[in-house]
């Protein structure tokens, strides 16, 4: 593997409606979709401008192996250097394995786990396919976090699971109400560890997946066009004009448009 274990590495789409999916996400960031096939279940590579941004997969009908039925929801995987020995090392410390670890085709080998702060997160142990191409380009990826009300927990825990190096970002708050980590200094950094603890409800935290478009507005518009649901936003940052979004399948995911990005002051 070239990419360090706890670097955010591949993204995938559960939905509940795959066509209505495609034609939502072809729609708003112009991607293009690859079958592999029944021998894969019919996951769908996603493009755009032909760079590999993740994948698409139908979960309708289809459940954990607790037989919870599986949700629609934006997946981060990240990378793993022996995803069977880091799946141990999770379980150990109070992670819980809630999709098998097995081999996909001659691409990986994957499982995913319910963090101790009840956060999904999948391990990606790459052989064939190193995962996304990191291009910052509108629609595709361009960061990745985890927003939790467990911050010293979810530190701990991705510290010693993933190896992850977190960097506070700026000063904590006086009464520490807000605090934000990355992993890793500056722009080296893969993604962000964010105390969502009186910023949202438990039920909205979890792992987060932004992606670049060119303008807010324009792309609101598209969101609604097409069917998704604007949840929450615009609000203005330094890291662009942030919106929430839910596709049709209610899959929730974040834009971000970097060239409106708005200075401290």
């Amino acid at each position: 593997m070239t990419r360090t274990t706890g670097t955010s590495t591949w993204i995938d789409a559960s939905v509940t409606d795959l066509e209505s999916a495609k034609t939502f996400y072809s729609g708003l960031f112009g991607w293009e979709f690859e079958d592999l096939g029944e021998s894969f279940g019919h996951y769908h590579l996603v493009r755009n401008n032909g760079a590999l941004v993740g994948g698409l997969m139908d979960v309708s009908g289809m459940t954990c192996p607790d037989g919870e039925p599986l949700v629609a929801e934006w997946g981060v995987h990240l990378a793993v250097d022996d995803v069977d020995a880091r799946a141990a090392t999770a379980t150990s410390r109070g992670a819980r394995l809630v999709m098998p670890i097995e081999d996909i085709g001659s691409f990986g080998r994957s499982g995913t786990i319910l963090d101790p702060t009840e956060a999904l997160v999948g391990m990606w142990q790459a052989r064939d396919l190193e995962g996304y191409e990191f291009t910052g380009d509108p629609g595709s990826p361009v960061w990745f976090e985890l927003m939790t009300h467990e911050f010293d927990a979810a530190s701990a825990f991705y510290t010693a699971v993933f190896d992850a190096n977190l960097v506070p970002m700026g000063e904590p708050m006086d009464d520490d109400s807000f605090r934000y980590s990355t992993n890793g200094p500056g722009e080296s950094a893969s993604w962000g560890l964010g105390d969502a603890t009186g910023v949202m409800p438990k039920e909205a935290t979890g792992w987060r997946v932004y992606f670049g478009v060119e303008a807010s507005e324009a792309a609101l518009a598209k969101v609604t066009e097409l069917g998704g649901t604007v949840l929450d936003g615009p609000v203005d940052s330094p890291f662009g004009r942030i919106a929430t979004i839910a596709d049709p399948s209610g899959a929730s995911f974040q834009i971000s448009a970097m060239s409106e990005a708005v200075a401290e002051g």
